[in-house]
């Protein structure tokens, strides 16, 4: 059987780090939890996950700065972006990153397996939220 595919989660926010690591415990294994954007960097080179499922908004580097970083240095990673944050210049810049998605942290149920499926199979996935509020502006 292949292995779970391995997930490094960084969530500021104990209670949600508790919902996602449920949501994608089954179907993915988590490596390991980070709370802030510069414990991300140094988590990859230990834990060496096949994607960064992040939050944007965190203490220090933010999700996405980490993301940047993290994209250049490690060539087969992937990145969900798990997020409140439904601001079209936040999508465009996640989205213009390679290897990448973006799902609000309201889809989580819905959405973040078929996030990490999506970038794992190397394609864009937003939630449906995002795409509802990019048609209503």
């Amino acid at each position: 059987m292949d292995r779970k595919p391995r997930l490094l989660l960084a969530e500021d926010s104990p209670v949600m780090a508790r919902q996602l690591r449920l949501l994608l415990a089954q179907d993915f294994e988590v490596v390991g939890l980070v709370t802030d954007g510069e414990s991300i960097l140094s988590a990859l080179e230990s834990l060496a996950p096949d994607v960064l499922v992040t939050d944007i908004s965190m203490p220090g580097i933010d999700g996405l700065a980490a993301a940047e970083r993290a994209l250049q240095a490690y060539q087969d990673l992937r990145v969900v972006f798990i997020t409140v944050h439904d601001e079209p210049s936040l999508v465009a810049r996640a989205r213009a990153l390679p290897r990448t998605a973006y799902v609000l942290k309201a889809d989580a149920g819905d959405a973040l397996a078929a996030a990490v499926d999506a970038v794992l199979g190397g394609r864009w996935f937003e939630s449906a939220s995002v795409v509802r509020e990019r048609v209503r502006r």
